[in-house]
């Protein structure tokens, strides 16, 4: 308890949405407190039903306000707690939602170096586990505790004000019921619990590591390795599962057993001082009755306790989340269409000061429609280049300018400047329309059709049975890897910005598709700016500047058609490269 006290005091991602929301929440507990005394009131006025008629009144009209108070109530309850359902899931729903945006907003801007920072099963743990712990922290936890908490207040003071003794032991067996048996079951089973969200997500990571690496199971022959290993995880978490469940029926048998002293007490205190009188002998069993369905008030919140050390890590690793801050200087508004020139000046950059320098004074400008390609063996910092140039990386020296603007204060209208078609571009699990569209939202269907036909896919779209509306399954595994790669080209078309950079987006194609991609490329973009990361020199004849890396610095450079005429050295690597 000390540890979730101390963790959501610096806590910034459940405690603004508890102000944000702050009438919902009211309501909320509102209506569940006005739930529970329909219940408790349901059964005290049947109570009083039951013993008034027993004693055969010789009028109805003296029972005829108890019938209508029970039928009220009776109407009251289920009422109440639809809205308290109502106003708490959409307390809860609009909470999430703006959890979940936040956490892509977390993710989308530490992008560029996720693999970096963040395991994919951790990412796939905390969407798929975390935020729906923090859900029920609310459902099962906070809400029902604080319902319960004002019920037994107000239990307490109508009994103390009734008979100051029974009220002080209804006081101590409600401390037993909602405050010292969950404090003992969140130390007893809260251990287990979290114990169990640590498998659970070892095995998202390892369920990530099987299915991104299933080829490679498959093609090893260790079909039965691939079965087994996430078998003693599953075991472990099956077997403490089944111990949480012991524990739990035990722990709501006591809980059970202590409601039972106090509707015990209940009925000792009644039978002593309600049956002076008739009149008073008539409240006897309305008295006891009301206890009752108040149970499913407070035995719930042992169960919610439990989970609170899961709540608490599922907090501290949505805390744990930062976004990488780096200051920008105040923002300019680009003029994508008036676009010039894009100059790299003298860029210098290393990741920290212990690694070797990756880009070393690097030089160049290209003017508008101007193409480069950037060779060099791995390591060399050609897709570094490109973080620079994007600036997801800042350097240590050096600048990279828009017509003589740092790109750095031109970071909010990034999207307009550049588009990039990297080695596997993701396809969404929807239509052709909506991929392609991802590049110009405002775009028309004809739009969308024309860039398609551009890219030679209009005749294979045209022949399937859905057309433009079919659904590229996940990752874009309906088509083949070129026609992945001419989706995604279509997409930069409908973007239309002046600068496009194109990370390695051949890498794995065949020699032939390669090329005939290449040239479609670099076709359909010739009035674009193109600095293009390659790692082999086929379709290099197809650009006008060629710039060999290695270890950071230029070692080579010029326009290939007279780096072939002039340049030994390349003349053997380009006919080696082809076969020659």
């Amino acid at each position: 308890m000390k540890k979730f006290k101390a963790l959501m005091q610096r806590d910034t991602w459940v405690k603004p949405y508890l102000r944000r929301y702050r009438s919902l929440l009211f309501f909320s507990l509102f209506f569940g407190v006005l739930t529970a005394i329909c219940a408790a009131a349901l059964m005290f006025t049947s109570g009083y039903v039951i013993d008034k008629s027993a004693t055969h009144p010789y009028n109805i009209l003296l029972i005829y306000a108890a019938v209508v108070l029970t039928r009220a109530f009776g109407i009251g309850r289920p009422v109440f707690k639809y809205l308290e359902r109502l106003r708490s899931h959409n307390w809860v729903l609009r909470v999430t939602s703006d959890l979940r945006r936040r956490l892509y907003h977390v993710l989308e801007k530490d992008a560029a170096f996720f693999e970096e920072h963040h395991r994919t099963g951790d990412i796939l743990g905390i969407l798929a586990d975390d935020l729906g712990h923090l859900q029920n922290l609310y459902l099962r936890t906070i809400f029902p505790t604080i319902v319960g908490y004002i019920l037994a207040f107000i239990i307490i003071v109508i009994m103390g004000i009734l008979n100051w003794f029974y009220g002080l032991i209804l006081l101590l067996l409600f401390a037993i019921e909602i405050i010292l048996v969950p404090l003992i079951s969140v130390n007893i089973e809260g251990a287990r619990r979290y114990r169990q969200k640590s498998i659970n997500n070892q095995l998202y990571v390892d369920l990530t590591d099987n299915i991104l690496g299933a080829a490679d199971w498959v093609i090893s022959g260790r079909h039965q390795d691939f079965i087994n290993r996430p078998k003693p995880a599953l075991e472990k978490l099956r077997a403490s599962q089944l111990k949480s469940k012991h524990f739990g029926w035990s722990r709501d048998f006591g809980l059970q057993v202590v409601f039972l002293i106090i509707a015990i007490v209940l009925i000792i205190f009644t039978n002593l001082h309600l049956t002076a009188n008739q009149a008073q002998a008539n409240f006897v069993s309305a008295f006891v009755l009301a206890i009752f369905p108040l149970s499913d008030a407070f035995i719930p919140i042992s169960a919610g306790f439990d989970e609170l050390p899961i709540y608490s890590d599922s907090v501290a690793r949505l805390n744990d989340l930062k976004v990488p801050t780096r200051p920008l200087p105040e923002q300019v508004a680009s003029q994508p269409e008036k676009f010039q020139q894009l100059t790299l000046k003298d860029l210098t950059f290393e990741y920290d000061a212990d690694s070797p320098l990756l880009i070393n004074h690097f030089n160049q400008t290209l003017k508008k429609g101007e193409k480069m390609a950037v060779l060099g063996p791995s390591g060399t910092g050609k897709t570094t280049l490109l973080q620079l140039i994007l600036g997801d990386l800042t350097p240590q020296h050096g600048n990279v300018l828009v017509d003589n603007i740092d790109i750095s204060a031109l970071q909010n209208d990034r999207s307009k400047l550049f588009s990039v078609l990297n080695q596997k571009p993701f396809l969404f699990d929807t239509t052709i329309m909506n991929n392609v569209r991802m590049g110009n939202e405002q775009a028309s269907d004809d739009a969308v059709k024309a860039v398609l036909d551009k890219v030679n896919l209009k005749d294979k779209i045209e022949a399937l049975p859905d057309q433009y509306n079919t659904i590229v399954q996940e990752a874009g595994n309906r088509f083949s890897g070129g026609e992945r790669q001419r989706i995604a080209l279509a997409r930069i078309l409908l973007q239309d910005t002046p600068i496009v950079l194109l990370d390695e987006p051949t890498v794995g194609l065949d020699p032939i598709t390669e090329q005939e991609l290449l040239e479609t490329f670099f076709t359909l973009l010739n009035d674009k700016t193109i600095i293009w990361i390659t790692h082999h020199l086929q379709g290099v004849e197809l650009v006008d500047q060629l710039v060999f890396l290695s270890e950071g610095q230029i070692e080579m450079q010029g326009n290939p058609h007279k780096l072939y005429e002039e340049n030994e050295h390349f003349k053997q690597l380009y006919e080696m490269d082809r076969g020659y």
